[in-house]
């Protein structure tokens, strides 16, 4: 797989995101399929994978420390701290808290440290800033770890281009995460421009759009109880369907390239700019598969400026988040 650097780390183009192992999307997948996608993966110049101290509230992370930790020279690992399960009512059941309070975020990185078997985890995010304590703090709590050996670099999730300004001016920020597809162009108004400025990696998550991209997702009832998608507006009954008629000649793109519509959407990204790596995150090997292929696409400018008319903010109909889920993050959006 062709390389590209997330800061002092060279990585393969497309990264594995490990959310979809255990969360959001549906019931987690057993070890032994997580074996095989995280295993594959690695097979198949994979050597960025992601994950989180939220992802099914700590199982993730003790996946990919109990199949990858054998082959931890291999890899360059990433995980967040910041938004996890904490049981608030006595009761047993954890519910979703965002505290990027100092002490938390040093216990969170022990706790991962400890899940992901490993002595150091190479990028570390905040995955959300904590509205209620300056970024100054969060960061600065980063940077300590980054002291004391317990990580090599620093990331940001989430975050808007002022923000990213703040955090590094305290301490250099290595990658910022964020959604960025053909369908959600958020990070186009200021942060792609900014994370260049300083020489900051852009890691894109949810890059063919949670499915949309992918041209399979035809009806959205068909939608697990638990999966994410039915809090997201265009995911709404109403919206998608509006939404599935952008994909028409999205597809008809892809097909007259021998191309998948999930490899039309990763190979977008890929041409947009070395420094953009995108995360594709799945339960099935044979998508892992076609995912990976798409590290060799190059697309002409031509095919960028024919792509960027056909799905963009001007005709995708429907926030990517409801409200609650817009208050929490701290991207710059569209209007």
């Amino acid at each position: 797989m062709k390389q590209r650097l997330v800061g002092p780390f060279s990585v393969g183009s497309i990264g594995l995101g490990c959310m979809n192992l255990c969360h959001a999307y549906g019931g987690p997948v057993s070890k032994e399929q997580a074996e095989r996608i995280l295993l594959g993966a690695l097979d198949l110049g994979v050597t960025f994978f992601d994950t989180a101290t939220l992802y099914g509230f700590g199982a993730s992370e003790v996946l990919v420390g109990d199949i990858l930790s054998k082959h931890r020279n291999k890899f360059t690992l990433a995980s967040k701290c910041g938004m996890q399960g904490v049981d608030k009512n006595g009761d047993g059941v954890l519910v979703r808290v965002i505290d990027g309070r100092p002490e938390t975020l040093k216990k969170t990185c022990e706790d991962s440290l400890r899940r992901l078997k490993t002595d150091v985890i190479d990028l570390y995010y905040l995955h959300r800033w904590d509205k209620k304590v300056p970024i100054e703090d969060s960061v600065g709590a980063l940077s300590d770890m980054v002291k004391e050996g317990k990580i090599r670099t620093i990331g940001l999730s989430e975050v808007s281009s002022q923000t990213l300004r703040k955090a590094h001016a305290v301490h250099p920020v290595t990658a910022v995460q964020t959604e960025y597809s053909l369908w959600t162009r958020n990070p186009e108004i200021e942060l792609l421009d900014v994370c260049k400025e300083l020489g900051v990696t852009f890691v894109a998550f949810s890059p063919v759009a949670r499915g949309f991209l992918t041209g399979t997702l035809k009806d959205v009832s068909t939608l697990g109880e638990k999966d994410i998608r039915r809090t997201m507006p265009r995911f709404s009954q109403e919206n998608y369907q509006k939404n599935l008629a952008l994909l028409g000649a999205y597809t008809n793109f892809a097909k007259q390239r021998g191309l998948t519509p999930s490899q039309v959407a990763l190979g977008w990204l890929l041409s947009k700019d070395p420094t953009i790596i995108p995360i594709p995150g799945t339960q099935n090997v044979e998508h892992l598969k076609e995912n990976c292929a798409a590290s060799e696409i190059a697309f002409s400018k031509e095919e960028m400026a024919q792509l960027d008319q056909l799905i963009n903010h001007h005709n995708v109909v429907g926030h990517r988040y409801n409200e609650q889920a817009r208050n929490e993050v701290d991207t710059e959006d569209f209007v």
